[in-house]
């Protein structure tokens, strides 16, 4: 089983470092563009399966043109709750992010949102019956997503969640239990 794990391209929100997991945002122009460049020589014989969001689709798009593809909402990236679309300059003076950000990053929950450990288990729980299916898959979701799911099958590599995270529309390919960047 070939799993091909890629990020979204760029949105508004990459740009401007913003958080964004439930916010349903466009690709933007630069990250349309740098996906053009991204194009795929051949198209893999496997299911295509996408978070719902229409960054993931217009993603999908752009690199494999018109696929057919499953929605697999457990895909979708953290909900960052009332810290949706605000950046840490905007938030850093604020209480309730102060304490959503210090002490246990994993199991604090974004007020209005989800925890770290929360998007983990929703993440895993969809991957593994994904991985049951047993058939080659494209993934297009989201940087936490990607970083929940290498985590897991990697640990012996012993890097965080944060250090998985693939730059717009790169990723991973894994075959016979080995990774390589994409």
């Amino acid at each position: 089983m070939r799993l091909y794990l890629i990020r979204h391209g760029k949105t508004a929100a990459n740009e401007q470092h913003l958080y964004c997991g439930s916010t349903d945002l466009p690709l933007s122009e630069k990250g349309r563009e740098e996906l053009k460049l991204r194009s795929w020589d051949e198209i893999p014989d496997a299911c295509f399966v996408i978070s719902g969001m229409l960054r993931t689709k217009q993603t999908l798009a752009l690199l494999f043109g018109e696929v057919p593809y499953e929605v697999e909402e457990r895909f979708r990236e953290m909900d960052f709750g009332v810290f949706e679309m605000h950046s840490y300059e905007m938030l850093k003076d604020r209480d309730d992010y102060q304490t959503w950000i210090s002490g246990d990053n994993e199991a604090n929950v974004c007020p209005g949102g989800e925890s770290g450990e929360q998007m983990k288990q929703r993440v895993l729980d969809g991957f593994n019956e994904l991985l049951g299916r047993g058939e080659d898959t494209v993934l297009v979701a989201h940087r936490g997503t990607i970083a929940v799911i290498m985590e897991a099958l990697f640990p012996e590599e012993q890097k965080n969640r944060y250090e998985w995270q693939p730059k717009p529309g790169c990723g991973y390919l894994i075959e016979n239990g080995k990774y390589q960047e994409i």
